[in-house]
């Protein structure tokens, strides 16, 4: 993945990184309820900005899994979609954060002093 002189290589793991982690990154964000901009904010300053032509598509895929749910308020101006995690994003999340906490368990022990 990484070669001498090799940025793209490089630069291509970290892609690989940050979209294997997004996910679960998102679903966190939403165990409280929040619309698209509030939640790209809320990544971007936890230290992973993301993309709207990213973002948008992932909160359709995940509520289409049936992972979130999302209503329209359309007493604000403009009217804004809110997502929050239903029970069954719930339940996925806190898989998906034992799966995590593994994997950075075995990866700090391959890494060693790295």
């Amino acid at each position: 993945m990484v070669a001498k002189g090799g940025g793209d290589s490089r630069e291509a793991g970290l892609v690989e990184l940050r979209r294997g982690v997004l996910v679960l990154a998102v679903l966190s964000q939403l165990r409280q309820r929040q619309y698209g901009y509030s939640l790209r904010q809320a990544l971007a300053e936890g230290g992973m900005p993301v993309e709207e032509g990213t973002l948008y598509p992932l909160l359709r895929r995940l509520e289409a899994q049936g992972l979130l749910a999302s209503e329209w308020d359309t007493a604000t101006a403009p009217p804004r979609r809110y997502y929050r995690l239903n029970a069954e994003g719930k339940r996925a999340l806190a898989e998906l954060a034992a799966a995590w906490r593994a994997q950075v368990e075995a990866i700090d022990g391959f890494l060693g002093d790295a």
